[in-house]
């Protein structure tokens, strides 16, 4: 059966799938991390994105983190768009940060899903639960990367 004939996962299961890969995973606050996924999906959501930037959404960080393999998302039931934005999302080891944002802006649909990531990730109030110096170090790595990516500061 090739890809085009499988009927993509609906965003419940894509949801699902997501908030099962990550369970045993906190944020940096020691919150569960699926509150972070939901946050950007609904982010996402609400800036007018589709099924395929909220899918993406969902998974934005489960090949980064080890919650889903490469493999996996090559096989899984996703449109390709959903797994182009998944793909350039993912972090890789030692990659300058220019190189990833040039890979964000350079993938359809990954704009929004990234804008939603940094809106959830820089808010104050999430800032707020953490030191000093990784509130500090983060707020400095999420304005350069909006910086990168030509986006405005929230």
């Amino acid at each position: 059966m090739t890809e085009t004939s499988r009927t993509p996962l609906s965003l419940t299961a894509v949801e699902d799938i997501a908030r099962t890969a990550h369970a045993s995973q906190t944020d940096k606050a020691g919150r569960p991390y699926t509150e972070h996924l939901a946050a950007v999906a609904e982010g996402v959501r609400t800036h007018g994105g589709d099924e395929d930037q909220i899918a993406a959404a969902w998974l934005h960080d489960a090949v980064e983190d080890d919650a889903l393999s490469d493999q996996w998302l090559a096989q899984a039931p996703l449109s390709p768009r959903t797994k182009a934005i998944v793909l350039a999302l993912t972090k890789r080891p030692g990659e300058p940060p220019e190189t990833y944002a040039a890979r964000i802006l350079e993938t359809p649909g990954a704009l929004l899903v990234k804008q939603a990531d940094l809106a959830h990730n820089a808010d104050p109030n999430r800032l707020a639960t953490l030191d000093e110096p990784t509130r500090k170090r983060l707020t400095e790595k999420y304005a350069r990367m909006r910086a990168l990516l030509g986006l405005k500061a929230d």
